[in-house]
């Protein structure tokens, strides 16, 4: 990845969700640049199952380096919908996703991987898989009316990366559930189009 500076805002969320013992996931930009092609991205965004009784010590051991929210996470909470961190120093914003009563979500909890981020010190955070990071992107894109160049970029940059390595029969499975068959299909079409050039 490519900003230590902003790895290392991210990683401060993720080291509390670590001992707090909540499970999370990085997902958004910064899992597809992990998985795919390096890019700038202004933000983190983390799955998160944030419970409730784990809300004041997360706010405790944030508050002195991030404006948190007390009452935004509630609502989220209640909402099952998101919030986010401000990192008081960087004002890099962190924007924690709580996962919805859908199994996707569910099941990139259960697929995320333990990976080393940072090195010199070595700094290592959970992860959103691949395929998940592609499907998640593939339905922020429809749901976005399919006019986001930069989400595009993401999908096809994390496929053409990780090629053969992908799991092609979960993908199509989850596009299915996720009414998003169409974009992967276009996807796959268009990195094979370009591998073939």
């Amino acid at each position: 990845m490519n900003d230590p500076e902003f790895l290392g805002v991210a990683l401060l969320v993720a080291d509390t969700f670590d001992a707090l013992g909540v499970p999370y996931a990085i997902g958004g930009s910064l899992a597809s640049v992990w998985h795919g092609i390096p890019r700038t991205t202004i933000d983190a965004d983390l799955v998160a199952d944030l419970l409730p009784e784990q809300i004041s010590p997360f706010v405790r051991a944030l508050r002195d380096e991030f404006y948190v929210d007390p009452l935004a996470i509630v609502d989220a909470m209640q909402r099952r919908s998101s919030f986010n961190l401000i990192h008081r120093t960087s004002m890099f914003k962190v924007d924690i996703f709580l996962p919805k009563e859908r199994p996707f979500e569910r099941m990139q909890l259960e697929r995320r991987a333990r990976e080393v981020i940072l090195g010199e010190p070595e700094r290592t955070a959970w992860v959103t898989s691949a395929e998940d990071i592609v499907l998640a992107k593939l339905e922020w894109f429809r749901m976005g009316g399919e006019v986001s160049e930069r989400q595009w970029r993401d999908v096809l940059g994390v496929m053409k990366t990780q090629g053969t390595w992908l799991d092609e029969a979960y993908l199509r499975r989850w596009a299915a559930e996720l009414e998003v068959s169409d974009l992967l299909e276009r996807a796959f079409n268009e990195v094979f189009e370009n591998e073939k050039k």
